[in-house]
């Protein structure tokens, strides 16, 4: 058995490596198990949102991701064309990044490994975890118990963890999602847009990388599909006159990727001893495009907590539980309603027809999205949540 550390985190994506740098600062030993090796790809939307780029930044990491800027989401139905941009907020970015999700990931880890007091591994998956008195205790890594004052499950939607600690609840919701990777040609544009086609079946997004590059994502039920998926793909985006125009002649630069379901649920985000972290404690979908931003905001939350003490952590769990729902309570509300109006074309139509005439009210659901606007009240900005939540602590 190894020396006991404050930390132990299982998985190195955003959530996980994010915390593990925080902790780290904080002067908190921590170890961190990825199973996998970076850099890696993974089927992912790839558009940080302001709120996301504002935690890179405070991490002082913003430069070393990069990425191209995106000030807004565009939405395509049939012949009409809505442009949301993200409001201006005071503090905060006025443009979400697109960047490749394998340099994002890498970058993150790479920086949790440099941090003192982390000790970071890569091709070592935790096996699962193991309970003593009544709660988590530390995790076995390769059949071997290492003991934490708190343990992070941060293996992302699919959790192993959740499922080994009976948190895991049943999704009826089954989509399915896939994405390649394009290299536009000498004269064509790369618009500062993340652009939305909602289609009859299925909704495409496009997010502006940097070197030109373009990510293009399709999003689909499960069981829809009647064809195979390659074939599927290159139908939808070429059914689309705009984007069609746009890929004329790029360079497709990836492989088709694809995965299922997107999203995941969990009876609960704590327990005792244990925190679930990122897609982990539970994503509803991916068609409003916040999964890394959401991951970034809330391993930053689980570090404010943690500094009052890993003591005493039974004390602060569910507080920390009850101020993430808070937290991200809108944008899933706002999933909801965007979920509901891809299975009801008509009245997707009218209010896109709407949204065009209401630039305000367009930018402040976009804002929404991004992180950094309530719902209601119409003002109010999540950076205020967070500078609020860490007042009360």
């Amino acid at each position: 058995m190894t020396g006991m550390a404050d930390v132990l985190i299982a998985g190195g994506g955003i959530a996980g490596s994010t915390l593990a740098i925080l902790l780290g600062r904080q002067g908190l030993t921590v170890e961190i198990f990825e199973r996998g090796r970076f850099p890696k790809e993974k089927t992912c939307g790839e558009g940080l949102m302001p709120a996301g780029v504002a935690v890179l930044n405070r991490l002082g990491l913003g430069q070393a991701v990069g990425g191209a800027p995106f000030y807004g989401v565009r939405y395509h139905f049939g012949n009409q064309t809505a442009e949301g941009r993200f409001p201006r907020v005071a503090g905060l970015p006025i443009a979400g990044r697109g960047q490749r999700r394998k340099h994002l990931d890498q970058v993150l880890f790479q920086a949790a490994a440099a941090t003192p007091g982390v000790k970071a591994h890569t091709g070592m998956a935790a096996d699962a975890p193991f309970c003593e008195n009544g709660r988590v205790a530390g995790l076995l890594v390769g059949g071997e118990p290492r003991r934490a004052a708190l343990v992070v499950a941060a293996d992302g939607v699919h959790s192993r963890m959740r499922h080994l600690l009976g948190l895991n609840k049943p999704q009826r919701r089954k989509r399915f999602g896939t994405r390649a990777h394009f290299r536009l040609g000498t004269g064509q544009t790369q618009p500062p847009w993340v652009d939305v086609f909602v289609c009859p079946g299925y909704e495409l997004y496009v997010t502006p990388l940097p070197e030109k590059e373009v990510l293009v994502a399709g999003l689909t039920y499960a069981g829809a599909l009647s064809e195979p998926i390659e074939r599927a793909f290159h139908r939808w985006w070429r059914a689309q006159p705009v984007l069609a125009a746009r890929l004329e002649g790029a360079e497709q630069v990836s492989s088709l990727m694809g995965t299922s379901p997107l999203a995941g649920n969990a009876r609960a985000g704590v327990a005792p001893g244990i925190v679930l972290l990122g897609d982990a404690a539970g994503f509803l979908d991916p068609i409003t495009g916040g999964g890394m931003t959401q991951a970034l905001m809330t391993a930053e939350l689980l570090a404010k907590y943690a500094s009052r003490g890993l003591g005493n952590a039974k004390e602060w769990l569910w507080a920390f539980e009850r101020d993430r729902q808070m937290l991200l309570q809108d944008y899933r509300v706002l999933t909801q309603m965007v979920l509901w109006l891809a299975d009801h074309p008509r009245l997707a139509e009218w209010l896109l027809s709407v949204l065009r005439i209401s630039p305000a009210l367009f930018s402040h659901l976009v804002g929404v999205s991004g992180g950094v606007r309530r719902l209601l009240p119409f003002h109010a900005s999540r950076e205020s949540d967070l500078q609020a939540l860490a007042e009360r602590q």
